[in-house]
């Protein structure tokens, strides 16, 4: 097939616009040739539970499955009876970016608290948290919190076992929706296990496809008792792979040496850097009329430009608006991001923000 795209063209839109590390890629053709099991069989699935144990706890059951939404979904079915209700941010992407498939498909109420910085506490769990025994209210059953936040901050290790503690004291459980945790640990200096098993999380979605997989999430249940009957709802979710080797491979090779760390380490690096050259020129009066709206602690930029300046931008760069009535942009930083990358974008707005 003749390549139709040009590799050396860049943005900072997604993360999800990056391609595949090379390792993954590598990781997949080494699983290809020959039969394995399907569903979950293959010696690769297997070998990705044991991974999961030494990294979450001999407790935690790892289920490959095709993408976050699915993840989600099915994690969050599998804590709540037909009744139940999840308290989480009006940011969370379970709430803003999927399309109400959390109520259409599982058939939950979301429950969703105002969060300037994307974070919950236990004081913005109980402004829902409330009415159990209520036949005519949805019942606050589970917390659904987002590592690192769309809003690009991070949930400290304090912070999250605060939330845990708070939401089992009232009977919930805890889902963390982890599409880019890896960044968040790489901020906070921990582990993935410190970050979920060591602070009383019960479920997480583990992201893959943001930190360089092909495809492919994973549900990862750290209290068994908090999430019955995963086999059944992933296949009644529609997420259960036949070559499940070729998802499992990838995430084996994520965790290969700590590449997973190495991503996501550089992706916030870049975001940094990105912020940085930024602050620099706003401070000696290089640019003018650009300001920040959140902190940069992962591998994204919130970023509020005068009228017209973000299309101008998007000539060269990709970008999304993230509130069009307030000019504020998200940038966001990935595994392939260059340095390069960086000072061409740093140039570009210094151009059109010129004091």
């Amino acid at each position: 097939m003749t390549q139709l795209h040009d590799p050396a063209q860049r943005g900072f839109a997604s993360d999800n616009y990056a391609g595949i590390q090379p390792e993954v890629l590598q990781a997949i053709s080494e699983a290809n040739g020959g039969h394995q099991i399907a569903y979950g069989g293959d010696v690769y699935t297997q070998r990705l539970q044991s991974r999961a144990k030494e990294i979450f706890g001999n407790q935690a059951e790892i289920y490959p499955v095709f993408n976050g939404t699915g993840a989600n979904v099915t994690g969050l079915t599998a804590m709540l009876p037909r009744w139940g209700a999840v308290v989480a941010s009006s940011t969370a992407h379970i709430h803003t970016d999927e399309n109400a498939a959390p109520e259409r498909v599982s058939g939950l109420k979301l429950l969703t608290v105002q969060t300037p910085n994307g974070k919950l506490t236990p004081q913005l769990i109980d402004q829902e948290a409330w009415g159990w025994g209520d036949e005519h209210r949805a019942q606050p059953l589970a917390v659904s919190i987002t590592q690192s936040t769309e809003l690009g901050t991070c949930y400290s290790i304090d912070e999250l076992k605060a939330i845990c503690d708070h939401a089992h004291s009232k009977g919930m459980t805890v889902h963390v929706d982890g599409a880019r945790i890896a960044n968040a640990a790489a901020h906070l200096g921990v582990g993935l296990g410190e970050l979920t098993t060591g602070v009383g999380v019960d479920v997480l979605s583990l992201g893959g496809t943001k930190n360089g997989l092909l495809y492919g999430e994973a549900i990862v249940v750290l209290n068994p008792k908090a999430a019955p009957g995963m086999n059944y709802l992933r296949k009644l979710n529609m997420q259960l792979a036949s070559k499940m080797r070729f998802v499992s491979a990838q995430f084996l090779a994520l965790f290969e040496d700590d590449l997973w760390l190495r991503s996501a380490s550089h992706a916030n690096a870049m975001a940094a850097k990105l912020r940085s050259a930024l602050d620099e020129r706003i401070a000696d009066g290089r640019i003018s009329g650009l300001s920040f709206s959140q902190e940069t602690q992962s591998n994204a930029l919130f970023a509020v430009l005068p009228p017209g300046v973000a299309d101008k931008l998007r000539e060269s760069f990709r970008f999304y608006d993230w509130n069009q009535a307030t000019g504020e942009v998200r940038w966001m930083c990935s595994f392939d991001t260059t340095e390069g990358d960086i000072d061409a974008f740093v140039e570009a707005i210094t151009r059109e923000l010129a004091a």
